[in-house]
């Protein structure tokens, strides 16, 4: 059984344990019964975000669920992420009692500095390798916390709440619910701690991502809007670290409204996070705290996805073709490879299917364990193939068999 037919018998498990009809799922999706009956039979590729996350709404079931997250398999070292993710977990769950850290914790300027390492990994989309650094950082920024007191245990919070967000960052790539979910309650509860008038927004900009796995694109503007609020004094001020928090939001803002097929309201968020751009081309912090990336040419990929996510794939190709390549190529390489992935799909819906496999190859070789193990560029990959009327190319064999779509 391929992974599309193995998805299709997940969705009418979820259907038929609800006592629902394939007409019901259908009226609340928008769509047929017949393209429920192909869904369900594995006719169908399931390669949007938004359609995976409403059809996962519906069945009241996490997107994860239906499309089988984390993919496991390998050798055993591929599958050691889950045993930092538990450690992680674990020490969340004791963020109100004393923590267990012998010694005495560095001061948070060294904190800091580790947090601008766990950037770097980020950007290099080394989600891993950052879940295996962060139980010692939550520990120690912890125990900064209950020994210090004053400005030092306001950063020794901050610190740890943009510890949580390094964390739900990774959990979303490797698919793990129960840390998305953990991270983020424990940023919002460590933000409102930290003495930072910007850090609680930055939590509600993690809780937007965690809208869309259940559709609620109308609730994740309504979201950003709210943050946006709470920060509009400094970015009126013009706080550089305001500036591209507002950006961010706008940035969020549009991919959920291009998901709830607001499309006026998505280009609006766009142009916003173009405004916002220009001011901090020339404001750049010394620091991003936060660890945000926002810049001229991140809003750009954006306006791209946005189009794409509309089912506008020429008009995000045209965008793409105007695009400074030399900015695309400045961005880290976890933007980037999301960026090659939608380029792939606006060429595989286009009819450019050689082209969409070149821009998939570039993806994978760019950022390997977000495109990997993403479950877009996997139904992507599995609709290139089905395309193939001649025995697989040898370029194709191979790639399916890093993404271990065969197993």
């Amino acid at each position: 059984m391929n992974e599309t037919e193995s998805i299709g018998q997940r969705m009418r498990a979820a259907r038929l344990r609800l006592g629902l009809t394939q007409a019901d799922v259908a009226n609340a999706l928008g769509r047929t019964q017949g393209w429920v009956s192909k869904a369900e039979k594995g006719l169908i590729e399931l390669d949007r975000t938004s359609v995976i996350n409403a059809v996962a709404g519906v069945l009241h079931i996490h997107p994860n669920e239906l499309i089988d997250r984390p993919y496991r398999g390998g050798a055993a070292a591929a599958n050691q992420w889950e045993v930092s993710a538990a450690a992680i977990i674990r020490e969340l769950r004791r963020y109100d009692l004393a923590p267990i850290f012998d010694g005495q914790p560095r001061p948070s300027q060294s904190l800091w500095a580790r947090t601008a390492q766990l950037h770097e990994l980020r950007d290099n989309a080394q989600n891993t390798k950052i879940l295996a650094v962060l139980p010692d950082l939550l520990r120690e920024a912890r125990a900064l916390a209950e020994v210090s007191s004053g400005h030092e245990r306001e950063e020794a919070w901050a610190i740890y709440a943009i510890a949580c967000k390094f964390g739900h960052t990774s959990a979303h790539a490797l698919g793990h619910p129960e840390l998305v979910a953990i991270t983020c309650e424990r940023a919002a509860w460590a933000a409102e701690r930290s003495g930072d008038a910007l850090m609680p927004a930055v939590a509600d900009w993690m809780r937007v991502w965690d809208m869309w796995a259940t559709a609620d694109w109308s609730d994740a503007v309504a979201l950003s809007d709210k943050a946006l609020l709470t920060i509009e004094p400094e970015y009126r001020r013009g706080d550089p670290l305001a500036v591209r928090a507002w950006g961010a939001l706008h940035l969020r803002a549009a991919v959920s409204a291009a998901r709830g097929a607001r499309e006026a309201e998505a280009r609006h968020r766009i142009d916003q996070a173009c405004e916002a751009a220009e001011l901090a081309a020339g404001h750049q912090p010394q620091f991003d705290r936060h660890s945000l990336t926002f810049s001229a040419a991140n809003v750009s990929i954006h306006g791209v996805n946005v189009e794409l996510e509309m089912s506008h794939q020429d008009e995000a190709l045209r965008l793409h073709e105007q695009m400074d390549k030399r900015a695309v190529l400045a961005l880290p390489k976890s933007r980037r490879g999301h960026y090659q992935l939608d380029l792939a799909r606006a060429y595989l819906w286009t009819g450019q299917r050689e082209q969409a496999l070149k821009e998939l190859e570039k993806a994978e070789a760019t950022a390997p364990q977000l495109i990997r193990n993403h479950p877009i560029a996997r139904a992507t990959l599995r609709r290139i193939r089905s395309g193939e009327r001649t025995s697989l190319s040898e370029s194709l064999r191979r790639m399916s068999g890093r993404f271990r779509l065969d197993d």
